[in-house]
């Protein structure tokens, strides 16, 4: 893969890695009020989502892979970012199955391998995505941090994993934070249709009826703008109160027939919802109490806002081809081109 050329910059501001992606291109734009920022992504999916802020004096985007450990080490060097926003990662459980050796070149051995580059670059903060998925299936009524990590698929484990490098790499001069994130939802500019209120809201405008798998199955979700707050909060922390922690983010749990209703009820009263037996039975709560205790976090934004910042989307033409592989993480991630890049920069 050509490496990309990487211009020197005074010290600080943050780093972004996986910037031009669903929650990076929500962040951004936040971070550029106060901040210098740099993107590094891969650009499997464009990074149209942040040129349309246009020419930026604090922004640059750098397409190029956290695995490329020269090009990772100039950007830390030449622009001395004091933080880090560690997004970048093959991102869901079917993803992760496509290829495993990919998966682990990204989201264990490559992130593991950042994570140290940036300490030894003298990054002073790094957050890092992890996923509420580290817990498993839990029976518990509110899934805490201090429930045991218990990851069912690949792509979870890499996330326990690798919090576990960040928390073993933390010291009075670097501070590392994990977020374990419930199922995102709502528009972004680099938009997805393959996550769970997004996928019902695709449904039941451009299908007129909304399909669910099961239905009592409970999943706990979030709005991206209010994952982009979170991220944002971490940045300005007290290191005491975070480092080598890592917190839950999430705003409500519901069935996934209750946010179907939801859904119809947001859309169209009148559509139906139809329900298909599924195999699939997971079933977990989440709770964030100890973002507000601690931080003082609380997400602002309702699921239903969810739903409307996307029918509102749909509405004015910003998503012209909902079938689109663009919109699915997976349909990107099995076309041929994609996987022989990814496979030939596997290490």
């Amino acid at each position: 893969m050509e490496r990309a050329e990487v211009a020197a910059r005074p010290t600080g501001g943050v780093l972004v890695t996986g910037g031009a992606g669903y929650i990076g291109s929500v962040l951004v734009p936040r971070l550029l009020s106060a901040r210098r920022v740099v993107v590094l992504d891969l650009g499997l999916f464009g990074t149209g989502s942040l040129e349309r802020l246009g020419p930026h004096p604090g922004l640059e985007i750098v397409r190029g892979d956290v695995r490329d450990e020269g090009l990772v080490r100039a950007l830390l060097e030449r622009q001395r970012p004091e933080a880090v926003v560690h997004l970048a990662a093959v991102s869901n459980d079917p993803c992760s199955e496509i290829d495993p050796e990919v998966t682990r070149s990204i989201n264990r051995a490559g992130t593991e391998r950042f994570m140290r580059l940036a300490k030894e670059c003298g990054v002073r903060r790094f957050v890092n995505a992890s996923s509420a998925s580290v817990y498993g299936v839990k029976e518990e009524d509110e899934v805490t941090e201090n429930l045991a990590l218990e990851p069912l698929t690949l792509y979870a484990r890499y996330k326990a994993e690798t919090e576990d490098v960040l928390a073993s790499l933390v010291d009075d001069g670097f501070c590392g934070v994990s977020v374990r994130a419930a199922t995102v939802c709502g528009w972004s500019p680099r938009l997805r249709l393959d996550l769970t209120i997004n996928i019902l809201t695709c449904h039941a405008i451009t299908d007129r009826r909304i399909r669910v798998f099961g239905g009592s199955q409970m999943r706990p979700n979030i709005h991206v703008e209010d994952v982009a707050d979170f991220y944002a909060l971490l940045l300005d922390a007290e290191p005491a109160l975070v480092s080598g922690r890592a917190f839950n983010a999430s705003a409500e749990n519901a069935s996934v027939a209750g946010l179907a209703e939801m859904v119809r009820g947001e859309v169209d009263a009148g559509l139906p919802i139809e329900v298909v037996p599924t195999a699939d039975n997971r079933s977990y709560r989440l709770t964030a109490r100890l973002a507000k205790d601690v931080l003082g976090f609380a997400p602002q934004r309702p699921l239903r806002q969810a739903v409307r910042d996307l029918k509102q989307a749909f509405s004015d033409g910003r998503i012209p081809d909902p079938a689109a592989a663009i919109y699915r993480n997976i349909e990107v991630m099995k076309a041929p081109a994609v996987l022989s890049a990814l496979r030939g920069t596997a290490a």
